[in-house]
């Protein structure tokens, strides 16, 4: 499992993206995550699944919530995470009104999550391969925090959680 002091994975994410003025796609868009994270202080956090209770219901609407606090912490950017494609992150970010605040990033062959070690078996609850819940705060691509859940919890990836550990 990665740890503390390890760079994220070399793997590409997707995100998808609208046009502002037109409504026209100009996504799904790959994302470098070693090339976005570079220079940067970002605040990640994954979950098992888009539009699922405990993910829609808490986890992101807290980071969505808390996007100006996370920011003057020195936060610049916060990445969702799911083992999803980049079209359901899209519509669950417009969902939730992440635009601006949150960016919604498709893990969607879990490569991410396996390159860390941070897959969540869910085959027989007809879920699959997931994500494990969790968060992290990622310092130019280096992993400085990471608060992983128990099974079944929701207790320290919560966005009020890392901004309390980010500001000590």
């Amino acid at each position: 499992m990665i740890k503390i002091g390890d760079q994220l994975p070399a793997v590409v994410l997707a995100e998808y993206v609208e046009e502002a003025g037109n409504g026209c796609s100009i996504g799904p868009n790959p994302v470098d995550v070693r090339q976005a994270a570079a220079g940067k202080t970002i605040a990640l956090f994954a979950v098992p699944g888009a539009f699922t209770p405990t993910c829609s219901n808490q986890h992101l609407p807290g980071y969505v919530q808390q996007a100006d606090a996370l920011r003057a912490a020195g936060v610049d950017e916060i990445w969702c995470l799911s083992v999803n494609d980049a079209f359901v992150m899209g519509a669950w970010g417009r969902d939730q009104r992440t635009n601006g605040k949150v960016r919604m990033l498709a893990d969607g062959d879990a490569a991410f999550a396996k390159a860390a070690g941070l897959t969540l078996d869910l085959n027989g609850k007809g879920l699959g391969l997931r994500s494990e819940r969790y968060s992290m705060l990622v310092k130019d691509g280096k992993v400085e925090q990471l608060n992983v859940e128990g099974p079944g919890k929701f207790e320290v990836s919560d966005a009020s959680t890392l901004l309390a550990r980010i500001q000590r």
